[in-house]
């Protein structure tokens, strides 16, 4: 099997999210290009017209009309979204909107104490079950604040900044880690009063708030995330090549494509250009013979997403690999350190458990497959699963694949188009 062709993507779903609520909170009409297909990205859209925020969407295009919010009569169901609930509800906190939000099962168990705690600081009134969903915030008088976030969190970071766009003065976000910062870059394009220094090795962000963003067109530039699975696909299967056009490379998102090289992975760059003020660029992934790397916990936290692929690639390659420091990964989807560990012990790759994270142990040859992998209902695992299967010896079987509609649907049939035989 060879997998070729040459490829564009659905809109990153980080900068999707994003755009639907900036876009919201201006008053005017926005026209968005290319925005992410997948479910999670609708339940934000679908939870923004409960709230009086009405948008038309034909294929991969939204038109939304930005303006004043209202009261949800019902709850806000965001499905299998965190991104969704964690933003939202620092969004309509800003905005003094009364709202329940609930989810799937996975979604309730899920920490939402990370941003209970700097809302409430904020003067906003939460409730919560022991802090998990449902969750209900009531509209009362919100300050701004200055915070440190307690972990590396770029919804978190988020949440507090699309609070503070509804509040007096002045709110200081303080990043001991820099995290994704599509928030800030979009801010920007909207037209806030928005700050950023560096100082010390920390991130300093300043955001003063009860501002009026403007109306604008955005283009979402092509996911980094899932241009790295499909990729992955190329770099695992002999005599492959795929090449990838106007993907994000975000230089807040570009740590495993470091990680990567270091892999030897066989990956050129090309045609850089700018999209809504984000870096993009076509990505060429060639066959590769691949080698063994080690991941400390600040490479984790900067590849948090794109650890259940690694963990694949890692399988094919000629030496060992192990990553450590992965504590955010047990509060994804699935508890995605167990949901790798078991996939790949039933594909026949030894590989043992360490604190926070796994190693991955060569056997010289690529994974046997053979197995039913269970995925949780975490779409990252079902579609590094199948990519590992077009590689593997023995075919994969993937159970509760449909999880993969919550941020790209059309997944199997561009592999297949490529060269794959997913069915």
């Amino acid at each position: 099997m060879r997998i070729n062709g040459e490829i564009s993507l659905p809109g990153d779903k980080s900068i999707s999210h994003r755009s639907l609520m900036f876009a919201s909170l201006t008053d005017g009409e926005c026209i968005i290009h290319n925005i992410s297909t997948g479910e999670d990205v609708e339940s934000t859209r679908k939870c923004l017209a409960q709230c009086g925020i009405e948008s038309h969407k034909e294929g991969s295009t939204v038109c939304i009309n930005g303006g004043v919010f209202s009261d949800p009569s019902e709850p806000l169901d965001c499905g299998n979204s965190g991104t969704t609930i964690r933003l939202l509800a620092g969004l309509l906190a800003g905005q003094r909107v009364r709202a329940e939000f609930i989810g799937d099962e996975s979604l309730t168990k899920r920490p939402m104490n990370r941003i209970i705690s700097p809302l409430s600081k904020m003067g906003v009134g939460i409730e919560s079950n022991k802090g998990s969903l449902p969750l209900k915030i009531k509209p009362v008088k919100v300050n701004g604040i200055s915070f440190i976030p307690p972990v590396a969190s770029a919804q978190v970071k988020s949440s507090i900044l699309l609070a503070s766009l509804g509040t007096p003065g002045l709110t200081t976000v303080i990043e001991n880690e820099i995290t994704r910062n599509h928030t800030e870059i979009l801010l920007k394009l909207f037209g806030a009063n928005i700050k950023i220094k560096r100082k010390k090795n920390k991130n300093l962000i300043f955001l003063r708030g009860q501002q009026e963003l403007i109306a604008k067109n955005i283009k979402i530039s092509g996911d980094s995330s899932s241009a790295l699975i499909v990729g992955a696909a190329a770099l695992i299967t002999p005599n492959s090549e795929i090449k990838i056009k106007n993907v994000n490379v975000n230089k807040t998102r570009f740590t495993f494509f470091n990680v990567l090289k270091k892999m030897n992975a066989n990956i050129h760059i090309s045609k850089k250009g700018c999209v809504s003020n984000e870096e993009i660029a076509d990505i060429t992934f060639k066959s590769s013979q691949l080698k063994g790397v080690h991941l400390e916990k600040k490479t984790v936290s900067g590849m948090i997403d794109e650890i259940p692929i690694f963990s694949i690639i890692a399988a094919f390659a000629s030496s060992n690999s192990s990553f450590s420091g992965g504590e955010e990964l047990k509060y994804k989807e699935s508890n995605r350190i167990d949901s790798i560990y078991s996939g790949l012990l039933k594909c026949k790759v030894k590989v043992k458990k360490k604190l926070n994270g796994l190693s991955i142990i060569s056997n010289k040859n690529k994974p046997y497959g053979g197995s039913t992998i269970q995925t949780n209902f975490d779409h990252r695992i079902a579609m590094s699963f199948l990519i590992m299967g077009i590689a593997s010896v023995k075919k994969i079987k993937i159970n509760e694949s449909n999880c993969i509609k919550t941020s790209f649907p059309n997944f199997v049939n561009l592999i297949n188009n490529l060269g794959a035989k997913i069915s």
